[in-house]
């Protein structure tokens, strides 16, 4: 093996894109079907299409992944989904 190959290998990395992190929004007996569904378009940036359809996701399945991305984003989100009464966190 050269050197130049040797390099090579040695400075070859792979990237992992599977680093995102997920907002996850589980179901309660408490919020109603358009309190989450406006949350969702205000904090998660969801069109009122989306906000429905996750909203719907949330009550038959339990939960649904709303939003994903960086940490650093998904952070004040959460905490905007929490204070707005919902149950959610990030993983």
């Amino acid at each position: 093996m050269s050197t130049k190959e040797k390099i090579s290998e040695e400075t070859f990395e792979e990237v992992d894109l599977s680093n995102e992190n997920e907002i996850i929004v589980y179901n309660d007996d408490v919020n109603t079907f358009e309190h989450v569904i406006n949350t969702l378009m205000k904090v998660c940036d969801h069109t009122a299409e989306q906000a429905e359809q996750c909203s719907i996701i949330v009550h038959y399945k339990g939960k649904c992944g709303v939003k994903s991305g960086d940490y650093s984003d998904l952070k004040p989100r959460c905490n905007k989904l929490l204070e707005a009464g919902l149950s959610a966190e990030i993983v």
